[in-house]
């Protein structure tokens, strides 16, 4: 058979009972729980034919129930995708059969250890039941050893040579142990796919240092930091703009922008903040204090005016206007439920006003920015601006980095 479609064909049957809705621990569940299920089967049909060549047809029937019934279950399941009802029917069959075999070959020894079968209920249990069940699995376990022991005088045991007795006890143990291995093997695989991908997406949203004290249990998580520079940019005319096109249109060239600016703010390892209608805001110095925060922003800044000029988004030429402003800020995350990191202070509003006021295509920067990067930097003195809550403020264009 073709390996591609045997691959085809082994998802179709691991994915029987999914359905759209579900989250990605139930399907993994699922899919743990038919591919265990059905890849018992051919063993089953295996140890029975064995057993029916020894003259045990007793012991031959139960493995043979296992190949009827789990595939009969797994069609059931199918239909219904009630997968409590099908994971109680393959986990009571994992532990009740191989018992019942053990019984008819006449206790532990003359079954090859065959119980050890039965330790895959509570083994299958952790990875696809509800945690606060599996303990009753594992105790159904050991109960049915105890049972064991006190009847075993009074079984009676098939005559089987020696050898077959032997060998079956390595059949048993290495079957038992690959399956578990490579069912757990799976499920921590995915496992681990899955923590990764929840890793980086929260890394998306928050800073490393924030992710990592969230994940320690920190709720409040708030810091001074003395020396920062914030940046925003906002679109030109966007309000004008945004009435002539479609919801989906406008998502759509923002998404686009700020895809671009993404890029440019990984560049330089700084940190994008959020975004508000057409509001881009960044930051450097937080939650990693560097001594080029204002260095490092203004570059971006000029950056992002290249990148606009140069290009077309959704069809459209964009100009912008940027703010920054430098001086102490709060950084810290807030909310209990779809929380975000963002920053407080006068530095962060006169930064916002800053771009309010600013000029179509132009970077416009504080006197306190200034101080900061006036030796790497040409700048053009603008004269003053009287910003709402903070009086008249001197501000400056950057034109550009000097050269040498």
């Amino acid at each position: 058979m073709d390996s591609g479609l045997f691959q085809r064909l082994t998802r179709r049957v691991a994915d029987i009972g999914s359905d759209p809705s579900d989250s990605e621990e139930v399907a993994l569940q699922k899919r743990l729980a038919v591919s265990l299920s059905l890849a018992i089967v051919p063993l089953a049909l295996a140890w029975s034919a064995i057993y029916l060549a020894m003259d045990a047809p007793l012991a031959a029937s139960i493995p043979g129930s296992y190949a009827l019934l789990a595939p009969a279950n797994t069609a059931i399941f199918a239909l219904s995708r009630n997968i409590r009802l099908y994971r109680f029917g393959q986990l009571s069959m994992f532990l009740v059969l191989p018992w019942l075999l053990m019984m008819s070959l006449g206790g532990f020894r003359n079954s090859s250890a065959v119980i050890i079968w039965a330790a895959l209920a509570p083994l299958a249990a952790l990875l696809f039941e509800d945690l606060h069940r599996t303990l009753a699995w594992l105790l159904g376990f050991i109960a049915l050893l105890i049972v064991s022991v006190v009847i075993q005088p009074y079984l009676r045991a098939p005559d089987l040579p020696e050898a077959f007795v032997l060998w079956f006890f390595v059949f048993n143990i290495g079957a038992v142990i690959a399956l578990a291995f490579a069912t757990v093997h799976h499920f921590v695989g995915q496992r681990n796919f899955f923590q990764q991908r929840s890793e980086m997406l929260l890394l998306n949203i928050l800073p490393k240092e924030i992710s990592e004290a969230l994940k320690a249990g920190h709720r409040t998580i708030a810091a001074q930091h003395e020396a920062a520079s914030i940046l925003f940019a906002d679109v030109v005319n966007f309000t004008p703009m945004a009435a002539t096109m479609t919801p989906l249109r406008l998502v759509e060239l923002l998404n686009e922008v700020f895809q671009c600016f993404d890029e440019l703010v990984e560049k330089y390892d700084l940190e994008k903040i959020k975004t508000i209608g057409d509001c881009y805001m960044v930051a450097a110095g937080v939650p990693r204090s560097r001594p080029d925060h204002a260095q490092a922003i203004v570059q971006l800044a000029l950056d992002l005016q290249k990148a606009v000029a140069e290009r077309e988004f959704g069809r459209h030429r964009l100009a912008f206007r940027i703010g920054i402003n430098s001086g102490p800020v709060v950084a810290g995350v807030i909310g209990h439920k779809k929380f975000s990191y963002d920053l407080w202070g006068a530095a962060v509003n006169v930064a916002s006003r800053m771009e309010t006021y600013g000029e179509s295509g132009t970077v416009q920067i504080t006197r306190k920015t200034y101080e900061l990067i006036k030796d790497d930097f040409v700048l053009e003195a603008k004269g003053t601006v009287n910003v709402r809550g903070a009086g008249e403020l001197e501000i400056w264009h950057v034109l550009g980095r000097k050269s040498g």
